[in-house]
């Protein structure tokens, strides 16, 4: 019975023997240390329990500095006798080899280890350390965790310490959190654990002394990331960094391995009976030199704490049932597993004050021992020398509470609080009197560091209550109306900077020490199930507690609902976290938590008004993400107040970046948060990872995070690729040619309408294109002039977008008619040119109408009308046009490979004699010919667009090419057309024929015969008047001749 340890404790020696301090920046943590003598008689493992009661733990020796200070303190007492001291060393028959063990004495923040080894991203991993908890550590505790810089909680093993229960284990995949399992009994026994994972299936396992306990198939993930930090005893809030005291590690690890694979159960046996680890996929094998191990850290040699195998009779079985209380078994021989813990051929080190040296002795041999006690104080800021706390200073009020706080590790918890309360209350004063204007870098940064460090280290270290819980909203009242001032935009700037020790300040150092301070508030509030709400000029924060259940609903926060402080809100501005997953964490075992809530509301402004004017281009290359603050910066936090543990939840969130619309340059919005562990080596913190754009009107942008932090929209301004002087070039050229190609397709549409042009389904086809072509001129040229109005600029758009569409709607009907006649000459046209008309103007149709209604009111682009090409309605255009140019190059290729093989029969047929050279030039003249018919058209001229963004010289090419297609069809369709020139021909042979007649009314008979013959236009031969003429209108026919149909020309 324990109880009988303390009947003959007589005697209590305490010895202050140093205060040692070590300063942080501008902190100084000081620790009250110091020794106490144990006169009774105990066995080591009693000495130490009776330590670890005491809060405090056995002595330790690890440097000359303890040695002698520990002797001091023995020869103070006239002790020279032995005396027991930290460790235990395990002896056995199968480890005679040291090994480096770790020991995370007491919970810390600053406690750790961090591999050095650089890991790939993996989708198989084993991970099998052995660990030994303190038995008087209680709560949650991570062994090890592993981050990455797109996601903090990547892989995790944690155990929740719970008092009178056994140690339960639980793992953690990219943010899944496994159930809790329970491991072993809490106590100070060595155990081995192996954790495997596997992404099919998302299997996992946990090994306990090389047994599986626990498996399932529930954290479904991605591969674990790689370029992360594997850190043993701390959870990682941020990427590397912000360690919580209260989710520490507190005990002993040692031989950690980690394999790029899943071992087997027949391998972690084997790996445990043998105490060496598989070779096979090992790529992290425990050694001192491959960690970077913080100096807070004790580090020991010692034997490898091994399980020791062997056959023991029943005189050993009933000796070993005697110590866990079991009953006598029968005589036979049993292969038993024997663990350290038991005390059979252990020994356990003592200090000799005479010799001033350590040795060693059996644990179960009885002696004297030293305990050791560090009582971690109030964290002493040093008051920074400015003129704000000089001020300060000479209030005779505020100087008592100054100097008591320097000297308030000798004061009582309450009092601290209280001292804390009474200086912001003062600094509140001061700032509300005028006294803001004083505010330095240094000033910001003590206020910030008194309340993430000190508040916090003291709110964690005593139990919550209703008075604790009063004198924190009193603290946080006072901190966030100061904090509220120091952000206000006109006054941020006078502090932002450096201070004496090159110290960075900024914006979000406040805004880090306000998370820190909800944090702690929650705590302290949770335990009376209360909330707290505060509104002020530019800050907003909002706490709720509540109980989850099923039916938990969806949890909103808008901060324009908080408070009266409205100005710099939106009624759009809210973030939600769904009731799915307030239902998966709930499943999880979480029954009450906070919802913490913070909302910036100027935040903007500070960060453009300072935003890198001297940046250089390497920083900029440098810069985690691009972009400018368009939006007030939005919160939430989920935490498990009695863990004090932060809870992950995807969190939807929209804000409103309304003033954006004022600038002419293209904007994109990206859904960003602030990382808190790229401050200090990165010119901009801001980081899209895990962040998606779900929603982007005008001015409001909706995101979706799968984490919780600090949110907001970052603008990224599209910056134009030329300079002004060539976007002016390019616009002149733009409209020059547009307004020539409009009046060449004016004139070319009346020579068809005018003109006695034959019906047919050609001239049909080419009037529905020039129409549809002039029509989107025309806009084109008027569109400017909509831009300032939304509605009309709307407009603009989707009539560019229908007229632009049916132009290659009708260019697509022109490469299908050309196919039915050059190709497949079976084909008759006059059964498909009611589809040919479906297709020319109804598919345009039907396709502005799905972008319209898809385009959730961002259909226009800003600064131009034109479809917008942030939220991809521009594709509502270039996918069908694309697929329409890919159809007229397949038509193109047939028509010029079909025109080549009949230029060649033609010339062999008609030119006998000709040379190769010549039959080759003829073919190539065809060829050429045929495409430069076509290409107006068939609109390939718009396959320069897609090279416009690698060149000036391509945007030139491609705005003539395009600007003078109404040129080109006039000058082929029109001026040199076969059809066109016949009827003009015609038109003139009737005049002179009407002339005739009207002469030879007058004249004699004799004198209306003329023997001068018929002459013919240029270019015109008899077979083509006879072939335009009305009576010969069956050219739709081919001709035997024309086995492959006829060609482009005849087209």
């Amino acid at each position: 019975m324990h109880w009988l340890l303390f009947q003959n404790i007589g005697l209590l020696v305490c010895f202050h023997s140093f205060i040692s301090a070590f300063t942080l920046e501008t902190r100084n943590l000081i620790f009250d240390a110091y020794y106490e003598y144990v006169p009774d008689r105990l066995k080591w493992k009693d000495a130490k329990e009776l330590c670890n009661q005491r809060s405090g733990a056995l002595a330790t020796v690890s440097s000359s500095v303890e040695i002698q200070e520990l002797t001091n303190f023995l020869s103070s007492l006239n002790i020279s006798h032995p005396v027991w001291i930290a460790r235990k060393v395990k002896t056995h028959p199968t480890s005679s080899s040291e090994t480096l063990i770790l020991e995370f004495s007491g919970r810390s923040d600053s406690k750790h280890a961090r591999l050095l080894h650089k890991f790939p991203s993996m989708d198989l991993v084993t991970v099998c350390t052995r660990l030994c908890f303190d038995p008087n550590s209680f709560g949650i505790s991570t062994i090890f965790s592993y981050s990455i810089p797109s996601y903090i909680n990547e892989f995790q093993l944690r155990a929740n310490l719970i008092q009178g229960e056994p140690v339960k284990l639980a793992l953690l995949v990219h943010g899944i959190h496994g159930p809790y399992q329970e491991a072993f009994k809490h106590d100070d026994s060595w155990h081995s654990v192996c954790v495997s994972w596997s992404q099919i299936g998302g299997s996992w396992a946990i090994f306990i002394d090389g047994r599986a306990d626990f498996s399932g198939n529930d954290l479904n993930s991605d591969k674990i990331g790689p370029d992360g930090l594997f850190i043993l005893g701390q959870e990682q809030d941020t990427f590397g960094g912000s360690f919580k005291k209260d989710e520490s590690f507190s005990g002993s690890i040692t031989e950690l391995h980690i394999w790029n694979r899943v071992l087997s159960s027949s391998e972690i046996d084997t790996m445990e009976k043998q105490c060496s680890p598989i070779s096979s996929g090992l790529v992290f094998k425990w050694n001192g030199a491959a960690m970077e191990i913080a100096t807070s850290l004790t580090k020991l040699r010692r034997d490898v704490p091994c399980q020791i195998p062997g056959n023991f009779t029943v005189t050993d079985i009933l000796f070993l049932d005697s110590l866990k209380g079991g009953n006598a078994l029968q005589n036979q021989t049993f292969n038993v597993e024997l663990f350290q813990s038991m005390e059979l051929d252990e020994d356990c080190d003592v200090f000799n004050p005479s010799s001033m040296s350590s040795g060693r002795a059996k644990c179960k041999a009885p002696n004297n021992a030293v305990c050791h006690h560090k009582k971690e104080v109030l964290a002493v800021i040093s008051v920074p020398k400015t003129q704000l706390f000089s001020r300060l200073n000479k209030d005779l009020l505020i100087k008592p509470v100054m100097e008591e706080i320097m000297v308030s590790g000798n004061s009582s918890w309450d009092r601290d609080l209280a001292l804390l309360q009474q200086l912001t209350q003062a600094v509140l004063q001061e700032v509300e009197e005028g006294g803001s204007h004083l505010l330095t870098s240094s000033d910001v940064l003590y206020l910030t560091q008194m309340i993430e460090k000190d508040l916090t280290a003291l709110a964690g270290s005593h139990s919550a209550g209703s008075d604790a819980a009063e004198v924190m909203v009193s603290i946080a009242t006072n901190y966030l109306k100061v904090a509220s001032s120091m952000l206000e935009p006109g006054m941020a700037t006078q502090w932002m900077g450096f201070t004496e020790d090159g110290v960075s300040v900024g914006p979000f150092t406040i805004v880090q020490s306000i998370d820190s301070l909800t944090e702690t508030l929650a705590k302290s509030l949770s335990a009376e199930k209360r909330g707290f709400t505060l509104s002020t000029k530019n800050i907003d924060v909002c706490l709720t507690w509540q109980k989850l259940t099923e039916e938990s609903l969806s949890q909103v926060f808008k901060p324009s609902a908080v408070g009266s402080h409205t100005a710099g809100s939106s009624s759009q501005d809210e973030l939600l976290i769904p009731d799915t997953e307030l239902h998966r964490i709930h499943a999880l075992g979480y029954e009450e938590v906070m919802f913490i809530h913070t909302h910036y509301r100027h935040l903007s402004e500070i960060v453009s008004d300072t935003q890198e004017p001297s940046q250089s281009h390497q920083e900029k290359v440098k810069r985690i993400l691009p972009g400018h603050l368009a939006s007030v910066v939005i919160s939430a936090t989920v935490r498990d107040a009695s863990k004090g543990q932060t809870i992950p939840v995807a969190v939807n969130y929209t804000l409103s970046s309304s003033h954006v619309v004022e600038y002419s340059l293209r904007v994109s919005p990206v859904c960003a948060f602030w990382n808190f562990s790229l401050m200090h080596n990165q010119t901009s913190s801001w980081s899209s990872d895990g962040c998606m754009v779900t929603f982007a009107g005008s001015g409001v942008t909706s995101c979706l995070c799968n984490h919780t932090t600090n949110f907001a929209v970052l603008m990224n301004y599209l910056e134009s690729k030329w300079s002004p002087e060539e976007e002016l070039i390019l616009t002149k050229l733009t409209f020059i040619g547009a307004g020539a190609s409009l009046c060449a397709l004016l004139v070319t549409l009346m020579l068809f309408t005018v003109l006695d042009i034959p019906k047919s389904d050609r001239t049909s086809i080419h009037k529905n294109l020039f129409i549809a072509l002039i029509c989107a001129q025309v806009i084109l040229l008027c569109s400017g002039s909509a831009i300032h109005n939304k509605v009309a600029c709307t407009l603009v758009a989707a009539l560019l977008h229908l007229f632009f569409m049916a132009a290659f709607s009708w260019m697509l009907v022109e490469g299908l008619l050309l196919w039915s006649k050059v190709v497949a000459v079976n084909l008759s046209e006059e059964r498909h040119m009611k589809y040919y008309y479906l297709i020319g103007w109804g598919l345009p149709v039907l396709i502005v109408t799905i972008t319209l209604a898809s385009a959730s009111g961002k259909y226009s682009a800003d600064g131009y009308c034109w479809l917008s090409v942030q939220n991809g309605v521009i594709w509502g255009f270039a996918g069908p046009v694309i697929f329409i140019i890919m159809v007229n190059i397949l038509v193109l290729t047939r028509v010029v490979v079909i025109t080549i093989s009949t230029a060649k029969r033609r010339s062999i047929m008609l030119a006998m004699g000709t040379s190769p050279v010549e039959q080759a030039y003829e073919q190539i003249r065809a060829a050429v010919k045929a495409i430069l018919v076509l290409l107006p058209i068939l609109g390939l001229t718009w396959l320069c667009g897609v090279l416009v963004p690698f060149s000036i010289v391509m945007a030139y090419i491609f705005i003539l090419l395009n600007s003078l297609q109404g040129l080109f069809i006039f000058l082929i369709y029109g001026v040199y057309n076969t059809e066109v020139r016949s009827t003009v021909n015609r038109i003139k042979e009737r005049r002179k024929a009407l002339n005739f007649s009207n002469c030879a009314s007058s004249r004699p008979s004799s004198s209306v015969t003329s023997s001068r013959p018929v002459s013919f236009p240029l270019g015109t031969t008899l077979s083509q008047e006879e072939e335009a003429t009305p009576t010969h209108t069956s050219s739709n026919t081919p001709s035997p001749g024309k086995e492959e149909g006829q060609g482009p020309e005849e087209f």
